[in-house]
């Protein structure tokens, strides 16, 4: 078989960090839509952290939104665009912080749109500090003591709070390595089925090393979300419900 990259990725000098998990996940999104024939047709949303360095990784038509707000921009999109595959792409801390209303009220909604959030455990563009997600007793510049869940509470788990919604599909995979990258690919490619099936909201929540915002090398990052992130944050499918639509 050929091993060869998608041809909506470019290969142009990356913007993210040495050991980010971003590119591996734009990889993937890229595969996917040349699997199903949708490359020239998707429309993608990014948030203006992290995500947005995607704009030099990907030839995806894209729009950038305001912190915290690529959900609600995606379903603004989707609603004019009707026939095209949307995609919304932001971090946990714009997710689950400033956009946790949007994040929220598009699935109890159950927007049409597809949802990737990375979940890094920082806010990463900004410096380290401290997210949602980050675990307890985690060092970023804004708790560098450890995260004092007696004063901050406990880490933001989306599974626990969308588990019981009513919406078509809920993951969580991994790129710390080879058989999570595979896996996550699948659940990605299920999400872009279950919304041109027009089920409704899916979301892709995806664990990423951040080796710059953590201070560890590239394959240290990765090792800790295996053997530490997953303690608290378990990957798999958490709903899969069958196409009603």
């Amino acid at each position: 078989m050929e091993l060869r990259a998608p041809e909506s990725i470019s290969f142009a000098q990356t913007s993210f960090c040495p050991g980010c998990g971003h590119g591996i996940v734009s990889r993937l999104i890229g595969e996917v839509m040349e699997e199903m024939g949708l490359t020239e047709k998707l429309l993608t949303v990014v948030d203006v952290a992290c995500s947005s360095l995607h704009i030099d990784t990907w030839k995806f038509d894209t729009v950038i939104a305001a912190h915290g707000r690529p959900i609600a921009t995606a379903t603004g999109v989707k609603k004019i665009r009707r026939e095209n595959p949307v995609l919304a792409y932001l971090g946990d801390g714009a997710a689950y912080s400033i956009g946790i209303a949007e994040t929220m009220h598009a699935a109890l909604r159950n927007d049409n749109v597809v949802t990737i959030i990375i979940n890094n455990g920082v806010f990463g563009m900004t410096g380290g500090q401290m997210a949602p997600t980050s675990l307890a007793g985690q060092k970023t510049t804004t708790s560098p003591k450890g995260r004092d869940v007696s004063k901050t509470g406990q880490p933001f788990d989306v599974v626990k709070v969308m588990g019981s919604l009513d919406i078509p599909y809920l993951a969580r995979g991994s790129v710390s390595n080879l058989g999570d990258i595979r896996r996550t690919k699948k659940y990605i490619k299920k999400a872009f089925e279950k919304h041109m099936n027009n089920e409704g909201f899916c979301l892709v929540e995806i664990l990423s090393p951040c080796p710059t915002n953590l201070g560890m090398a590239p394959v240290a990052c990765s090792e800790r979300i295996d053997g530490v992130v997953k303690e608290l944050f378990n990957t798999g499918e958490y709903i899969d419900k069958e196409g009603t639509k």
